[in-house]
């Protein structure tokens, strides 16, 4: 921080006798103290009416809570109405179809299986030995070969 302070004594000191010549210090370049103060900052020139803020605020509030209600309202009376309609659906089932019992199996003439018309199948030995095309060729095994 100390160097800052040597350079900015140094240029006011001589900031001040170049100004009343008309010059900048550093041959047409911007002294340290002009680089360092920022502008100042624009000030909002649009009027602000803080009591309008909170009237136009409260009534947008208003109108949410309104949309909220009336979103929630037609989603439990949805609801309502479909259950409603799935009561009536049952009820009307319950009227229109007619229970039938199952059909009692014939125990006098009990079931007797035929034989199969189609041949038995013949059985086959298992092959436990490996094709020569399906074995993994390395240098080992073709060393040996």
């Amino acid at each position: 921080m100390e160097p800052l302070k040597e350079a900015r004594n140094r240029v006011e000191g001589s900031s001040s006798s170049d100004k009343s010549n008309g010059r900048t210090s550093g041959g047409g370049r911007r002294s340290l103290t002009n680089c360092l103060i920022k502008p100042p900052v624009k000030k909002n020139t649009i009027p602000i009416d803080l009591k309008l803020r909170v009237v136009e605020r409260a009534w947008f509030a208003h109108q949410v809570a309104e949309k909220r209600r009336l979103i929630k309202q037609y989603k439990m009376e949805r609801e309502r109405q479909q259950k409603l309609e799935e009561e009536e659906e049952i009820k009307r089932l319950r009227k229109e179809l007619i229970p039938k019992a199952q059909l009692m199996p014939y125990f006098d003439r009990p079931f007797v299986p035929r034989r199969s018309e189609k041949q038995p199948t013949v059985p086959r030995e298992p092959k436990f030995c490996i094709p020569r095309h399906k074995t993994i060729k390395c240098c080992r095994c073709h060393a040996m070969t």
